[in-house]
């Protein structure tokens, strides 16, 4: 699909009476101006849920349009709306972005990246922080997505991470892993979960939610684990806190999917840097309104990358001291 068939922004004005209407028509084929001042690109923003790592991608994205010339509120315009973790919310986002004449969408999250392919069929979609967007039916491959949505995954290093837990704690034998019900991201990492587990010669205990207020008493019913993992699902980055207190309260080590939940009070994570992917989201946008890049053709991105992140103070609370090969060889401690 041709960006002259989004509602782009024209770049070039031809002066010539006779040419005017063969430039109205051709307003969308690119927007390699849009950054110098001569137009104002318009984007829509659909969080599913405000949460640490998905705000980091939104960030990322906008410094991308930052550092290609762009300025907000003058040659781009951003136009937020967060869904609170409301599925039915996010599929209204998605239907109003619609009628709101903008250039490009961008969705954060699963659900509202399924919202925005369901609902946006002639304005480029990009999405973020989505782990598996084939098994979502966001896309039809990761290398040819087919339609007019592309975007970023944020598939972690499941089984490393899973390996942290048997670092610090050699004698753990039960991992337990809350997750949402709801989110098929979730699905994705909760079954390579099960298969490290295993490999690691440990069981898991699962527990399910449906929404943040039962993050407390499904971490309460995992019972006497080891360790609790926390995957990038996001019911538990945003009641990340309910998971960290019982854990400290009952001596149990929590390893997370990414940096944030070290930040938040996790002991560790090998994961992703979400800042730098909603970086990576805001480069293919720009290669989409500047050189007219074609979403159905671009292959969805992924970090290769993958950073050690410790927390020595939380991995205190739970009773434990990291390794100091671990401390020895992390990108980021967080104290």
């Amino acid at each position: 699909m041709a960006v002259t068939s989004f509602r782009g922004k024209a770049l070039a004005f031809v002066g010539l009476a006779a040419t005017a209407a063969l430039a109205l028509s051709a307003c969308s084929s690119n927007g390699s101006d849009a950054g110098s001042g001569t137009d104002t690109v318009k984007v829509g923003i659909s969080q599913f849920v405000q949460a640490p790592p998905l705000d980091a991608a939104v960030a990322g994205f906008k410094q991308a349009f930052a550092d290609a010339g762009y300025v907000e509120g003058e040659t781009v315009e951003f136009t937020e709306q967060n869904a609170n973790g409301e599925v039915p919310t996010a599929t209204t986002i998605a239907q109003t972005f619609v009628g709101d004449d903008l250039d490009l969408v961008l969705a954060v999250a699963t659900p509202s990246a399924q919202a925005a392919m369901q609902n946006i069929a002639d304005i480029p979609v990009l999405f973020t922080a989505v782990t598996d967007p084939v098994a979502a039916d966001i896309v039809e491959s990761a290398e040819a997505p087919g339609s007019n949505v592309t975007g970023t995954s944020d598939m972690n290093p499941v089984a490393d991470q899973i390996a942290l837990i048997k670092e610090i704690d050699p004698d753990a034998k039960k991992v337990g892993v809350v997750y949402s019900s709801g989110e098929v991201n979730s699905e994705v990492q909760v079954e390579l979960a099960r298969e490290a587990v295993a490999a690691e010669g440990m069981e898991i205990v699962e527990q399910t939610v449906t929404n943040a207020g039962e993050l407390k008493q499904a971490t309460e019913a995992l019972g006497d684990v080891d360790a609790i993992y926390t995957p990038s699902d996001n019911l538990v980055i945003s009641g990340l806190g309910s998971v960290v207190a019982v854990a400290e309260e009952r001596g149990i080590l929590v390893v997370g999917a990414d940096a944030e939940h070290v930040a938040g009070g996790a002991a560790a994570t090998l994961g992703i840097d979400y800042e730098k992917l909603g970086y990576q989201t805001g480069q293919m946008a720009v290669r989409i309104l500047e050189e007219g890049a074609d979403p159905a053709t671009m292959a969805v991105e992924t970090q290769s990358e993958f950073e050690l992140t410790v927390n020595p103070t939380a991995a205190e609370r739970f009773g434990f001291e990291l390794p100091q090969d671990m401390l020895d060889r992390a990108a980021n401690v967080i104290e």
